[in-house]
């Protein structure tokens, strides 16, 4: 018997690899004249494990959160799992794909998606008669 166990708690044993959980991350989205900014919050994803791709007009966002078992121990208790987060998203006519910038801090993804320039809002100078 574990020494320490909870009731109705999931049990983990060692031998059985951990379950990877796919999660739908929560985003904001925002705008302004020239740009939709895209906010997710993806805990635990790192730079190296965020996998961002636009096919077509489906912007893909995919990020995986790994946990690695200490050394020397073996797991006979576990609610933290590895997890992996997945969202698309189609962008309209008016985003231009190949100019999408993206960073991460802290698990949170933003992505800058800038609208072409056929389809940003100007001012129209009004000229005298």
């Amino acid at each position: 018997m574990n020494d320490v166990t909870r009731d109705n708690a999931p049990q983990a044993p060692a031998e059985r690899e951990r379950e990877v959980e796919t999660l739908l991350p929560p985003v904001d989205i925002f705008e302004d004249d020239n740009a939709l900014h895209l906010i997710a919050d993806m805990p635990g994803v790192t730079r190296e494990s965020l996998h961002i791709e636009v096919d077509g007009n489906v912007l893909s966002l995919e990020g995986d959160v790994r946990l690695e078992m200490p050394e020397g121990l073996t797991a006979i208790y576990a609610e933290v799992r590895a997890q992996r987060y997945a969202r698309r998203f189609t962008l309209s006519h008016e985003i231009d794909a190949e100019a999408i910038q993206a960073r991460i801090d802290n698990g949170v993804v933003e992505l800058v998606l800038p609208r072409k320039e056929t389809h940003r809002r100007r001012r129209i100078e009004v000229k005298a008669a």
